[in-house]
């Protein structure tokens, strides 16, 4: 019962949005601000954890170092480039995934890489 009431108070709000006059701007103006709070914790994020693993991340050779802030340059400007690639129809969809891909590869290397003896 709980659930529902939680679910009726969203399409309640979802309503209003869609009915009221100017409420499609409204609805940008929100989806805009939950955009901004999202890549600013995800900023928070990555601080947090460069301060936590600072020391590991200086013991990593200058290759491993390059390849990971590479690949996340590289998700960075996917994830800013997410409108263009979309807007350009299939092949650009199939561009972002390959390019998320890379990137998670590269981070995903890295770590191998770190945590391997040899």
């Amino acid at each position: 019962m709980r659930n529902a009431w939680k679910f009726g108070v969203i399409a309640l709000v979802a309503l209003g949005l869609f009915l009221l006059p100017g409420g499609g701007a409204a609805l940008n103006v929100a989806l805009t601000l939950l955009t901004i709070a999202f890549f600013v914790a995800i900023a928070v994020l990555g601080y947090r954890l460069y301060r936590q693993y600072r020391f590991e991340l200086d013991t990593l050779e200058d290759r491993q170092r390059l390849v990971l802030y590479g690949s996340v340059a590289l998700a960075f400007l996917t994830f800013t480039a997410t409108n263009r690639l979309f807007d350009s129809g299939g092949l650009g969809a199939l561009a972002w995934l390959a390019l998320l891909g890379l990137a998670s590869y590269g981070v995903f290397w890295v770590w191998t890489k770190y945590r391997s003896y040899g």
